[in-house]
This record gives structure tokens, C-alpha cells and sequence, in this order.
């Protein structure tokens, strides 16, 4: 688990290190993405919910990959320009981020037939089937879904577990 005022530090040296001084960084309450490159605000985000499940090194290539954006400019995506910025700066070039979330604060569950588990912040609008057991749509592997009430008491374990 990374610690949230070290991830700042680490953030806040990669801007002045790299970028111009109208860069700034923060924490996000984003729950299925690690990081963000706003360009209109010039801010680069790291979800707090996300950075406390992951470790230092995690963290680090994190902020690499948006630092990396941030450069690149705008239209860039994950294309040549901003591959080879990333690359320049340390960027490892492995996802980081692949699909954990902070489930415990998803309002919608869902279940295979198989029984696995899936997470949802908005509720599904058309079925859905479960990508473990196959790879395309089939109504075998329907996903049953069902609200759950998330609580205050509810966040606050998360938000404490995450070290807020």
C-alpha cells in the first residue's frame, strides 16, 4: 500500500521536474481508473481508492504514464509520441491498472451462473454476460445483477482500509 503524502511528494517532484509550474496534482475519488492527465485544468489525478491498494513502484510508474501524457499534449493517446516520452521518462510500459476496483463501494453486484463476481457503478441497462466464461455474448453465462445499499459505515471502512 502506498502512502497517500508520499505519492504527493513523488507527483509534485515529477511536475517540476518535467512540466511547466501551472501543472498541479491531486487525489481523485475514481474507482475504476488510476490516474488522469487533465489537460483544461492542467492537473494530473491519481485515485486515492486505487493508490492506497497498490505499492510504491505501482504508484510511481502511475504517475510516469500521466507525466508522460501531460508532455505529449492532447491528441497524442498511447500513440508513437507519447510511447517514446513515456519511455524516456522510466515508463515500463505494463498495465498497472487492470480492472481492479474499489468494489466494496460498487451499488451494483452481479453473478454468473458459474459465480463469478462482477462490479457495477451504474446500474447495467441490457444484459450482460460474464467475460470469464466466454468471449462473446452468450445468454448461458447471463449476469443476474442485484443493488446493494452502500452505507456511510460502508465508506468509511473503505476509506479508512485505503488509508484515507
Amino acid at each position: 500500500m502506498a502512502d497517500l503524502e508520499r505519492v504527493r511528494i513523488w507527483a509534485d517532484a515529477l511536475i517540476r521536474l518535467h512540466l511547466d509550474p501551472s501543472w498541479s496534482f491531486g487525489f481523485d475519488n475514481a474507482k475504476k481508473r488510476a490516474g488522469l492527465c487533465n489537460f483544461t485544468d492542467r492537473k494530473l489525478t491519481v485515485s486515492r481508492y486505487l493508490a492506497a491498494r497498490y505499492d510504491d513502484d505501482e504508484i510511481h510508474q502511475i504517475l510516469l504514464h500521466e507525466v508522460a501524457h501531460a508532455l505529449a499534449g492532447p491528441r497524442a493517446g498511447h500513440g508513437p509520441k507519447w510511447r517514446n516520452l513515456a519511455n524516456s521518462l522510466g515508463y515500463e510500459g505494463k498495465r498497472t491498472h487492470d480492472g481492479e476496483i474499489a468494489d466494496e463501494l460498487a451499488p451494483w453486484v452481479g453473478v454468473c451462473p458459474a459465480g463469478h463476481a462482477h462490479y457495477r457503478y451504474r446500474q447495467p441497462t441490457r444484459p450482460l454476460a460474464c467475460g470469464l466464461c466466454g468471449r462473446s455474448f452468450n445468454r448461458a453465462h447471463l449476469i443476474t445483477w442485484t443493488r446493494r445499499e452502500i452505507t456511510a459505515a460502508v465508506r468509511r471502512r473503505a476509506a479508512a482500509s485505503a488509508g484515507l
